[in-house]
């Protein structure tokens, strides 16, 4: 199954009322359970697996009874990314830019790539899984740092589209 099936099926899963949803096929399994608003991902191939424990939101403070001061404004970024394409994780994992620790990185900043261009790997659960670029325009930015663990939907790379 590849990351843009996955990520298709989670996005499903995610907009739909159901809770839980299992996909079994070619050996593999993927299972994907909504709990607390949240929703948690898990594939391993022919073995069970393992949920992580629910995450836990920590309490919201009340709001003030009034606020004299705007909020401050987030700082401005090199690019402006309002018209950047965001490549996200599909996924939780650790991003490796590169194949192997002694093999090129896939891409850096100004390199074009189209839209089967692999970019990166994210390792989940010992299975390296190569990330699809799914646009065709010009790497401006990398976002994460070589082995940095990251979020399922977090921004990996800025690409100026073509």
């Amino acid at each position: 199954m590849k990351v843009q099936e996955i990520r298709e099926l989670i996005k499903l899963v995610d907009q739909s009322g159901i809770e839980e949803f299992v996909f079994e096929s070619a050996g593999s399994k993927l299972k994907m359970k909504k709990s607390t608003g949240t929703t948690t991902y898990a594939a391993a191939p022919e073995a069970p697996v393992a949920q992580p424990a629910p995450v836990q939101e920590a309490p919201k403070p009340a709001a003030p009874a009034i606020q004299d001061a705007p909020a401050p404004e987030a700082p401005k970024s090199a690019a402006d990314d309002s018209n950047l394409h965001k490549i996200t994780s599909p996924m939780v994992g650790t991003f490796y830019q590169s194949p192997s620790p002694d093999a090129d990185v896939y891409v850096k900043p100004g390199d074009k790539i189209n839209s089967d261009s692999i970019v990166c790997i994210v390792e989940a659960m010992k299975l390296f899984n190569e990330i699809e670029a799914e646009v065709d325009g010009e790497i401006v930015e990398i976002l994460v740092k070589d082995g940095q663990l990251v979020e399922y939907g977090q921004p990996l790379f800025l690409v100026k589209p073509e």
